[in-house]
């Protein structure tokens, strides 16, 4: 299923000569502002310390989102409009963020204040147009030269904007939403495993595969001077699917000072899992999610369910929704104690806010930040139709307790034998699905709808937009686009 954006941009960005040095003017659509919503919002505007790291990060970026790593059989690979990149605007810097079109990688530049030089600085969150000749001028900046960038136009703000709109609609799948969600909830899990300098970083990159067999998984394992790839999993190695996907990190070597690899705990033997790489530049780090095979995208990993399928974590959401203002670090500690909610419910709380675009999670500072990117409480149905299929078989009556400790949940004329357990996480079921996959792609709906009517039941009514008040890159068919 697809959502038609509308990006309406007020013109084209555009690399330009302004008084003598190169200025980049970055065109916004659809934005959200602590005030509210804003069609074409003005973040930024100043002076870049390394024009050259920037540029050649933000052409990453751009380039992860209009490429399909991975195509499914009998599928036409299509020429796809990329969606626009994300840009969220804090005190912290500025945060640009994408997605591949088969939603298997995700990109994330995050560039530090004290690399900017600001003569204009607001929160908030909009997309950016980065178009093909933008693109170009961007690969053609020289090194050394002082470069000023414009996140929309304070020329805009004193205007009638009754010029021309350029009006792009782009169909973006509903998977590509739930990356978000999902890219959160597996990044708090990991943990640091690999730490290269530049100059392993550099032997390592170079030395991945440029294309490889859709279902190949390698294993980065430490080696005498940098990392080497196995093919199979070891104690403390990490999982590199699809290892050319990494290899869009390479027009950053000359540029890494270092190159960190994060993952969930891994031994011998291990399934496939996703991992993180971040390239750490001068002012900024470049951030590359890598999901655990190529023909697996982020979205169907289902690692939220758990956490949605709670009725109480609606609620709970909504009242960490009115606390959080672009924060450009969100501490969960500090979150407990102001909302008065244990540490559980705050991350299962964040989970919900992640699903709809709200929040995400740096693994390298480990702590979660404020995109507020709100959906329609629609859209969410839409995007987890494994937890509304649950939801279906306790209101049909179809989940029985038969009192010896498990549940009995009819579907179609198939019964199930669920085994709850402390955590859903640990619950088994007997069907296909669950044994299949064995919880590794989140939890069954037979799972999901024994832990529904054990909680007392799953009000989507409740599942609001965050906030409310504002309108996003991720909203599904507005006139605004993203």
């Amino acid at each position: 299923m697809a959502y038609e954006l509308d990006y309406n941009y007020l013109g084209a960005s555009t690399l330009l000569e302004r008084d003598g040095h190169p200025e980049l003017a970055l065109a916004t659509s659809g934005g959200s502002t602590p005030e509210g919503a804003a069609a074409h919002p003005y973040f930024f505007s100043g002076f870049m310390e390394r024009p050259d790291v920037i540029a050649a990060s933000l052409l990453v970026v751009a380039r992860v989102a209009r490429t399909r790593y991975y195509t499914p059989p009998g599928m036409v690979a299509a020429i796809l409009r990329a969606a626009d990149p994300v840009v969220t605007s804090t005190r912290e810097g500025l945060r640009f963020e994408s997605f591949s079109a088969c939603c298997g990688v995700y990109a994330r530049l995050d560039v530090d204040s004290s690399a900017l030089d600001a003569s204009h600085s607001a929160v908030g969150v909009t997309n950016v147009d980065v178009n093909p000749p933008l693109r170009t001028a961007l690969a053609s900046l020289r090194a050394g030269e002082p470069l000023h960038m414009d996140v929309g136009d304070e020329g805009l703000l004193t205007t009638t904007l009754d010029g021309e709109v350029m009006e792009d609609k782009v169909p973006l799948p509903v998977r590509w939403l739930k990356g978000f969600a999902e890219t959160q909830m597996l990044s708090s899990l990991m943990k640091p495993t690999h730490s290269l300098d530049a100059a392993a970083a550099r032997t390592f990159i170079q030395g991945l595969p440029r294309q490889s067999a859709t279902k190949s998984v390698m294993w980065a394992t430490r080696a005498v001077r940098s990392l080497r790839l196995a093919t199979r999993a070891t104690a403390g190695s990490v999982c590199v699917a699809g290892p050319e996907r990494l290899r869009v990190l390479e027009p950053l070597i000359r540029f890494m000072t270092r190159l960190e690899a994060y993952s969930e705990p891994v031994t011998s033997g291990n399934a496939p899992v996703a991992s993180v790489w971040v390239a750490h530049l001068p002012g900024a780090r470049l951030s590359i999610g890598l999901s655990p095979e190529k023909s697996r995208g982020f979205s169907g990993e289902g690692s939220v369910l758990q956490a949605l399928s709670d009725p109480s974590v609606a609620e709970n959401a909504d009242m960490l929704s009115v606390l959080l203002s672009f924060e450009p670090r969100i501490e969960v500690p500090v979150m407990s104690a102001r909302s008065g909610l244990n540490e559980t419910q705050v991350r299962d709380a964040l989970a919900l806010l992640a699903s709809s675009g709200q929040v995400g999670f740096d693994v390298q500072a480990g702590e979660y930040f404020h995109r507020p990117l709100p959906v329609q409480a629609d859209a969410l149905q839409a995007m987890h139709p494994r937890l509304v299929g649950a939801q279906k078989l306790v209101d049909s009556g179809a989940v029985r307790d038969d009192e010896s400790g498990t549940y009995r949940v009819q579907s179609r004329d198939t019964f199930y034998t669920v085994t709850p357990a402390e955590k859903i996480e640990e619950y088994r079921c007997t069907c296909p699905w669950w044994v299949k996959y064995r919880g590794t792609r989140g939890p069954c709906k037979h799972v999901l709808a024994v832990s529904i009517k054990r909680r007392g039941g799953l009000n989507w009514s409740d599942t609001k937009p965050y906030p409310q008040k504002s309108c996003s890159p991720c909203t599904p068919k507005y006139t605004n686009r993203q």
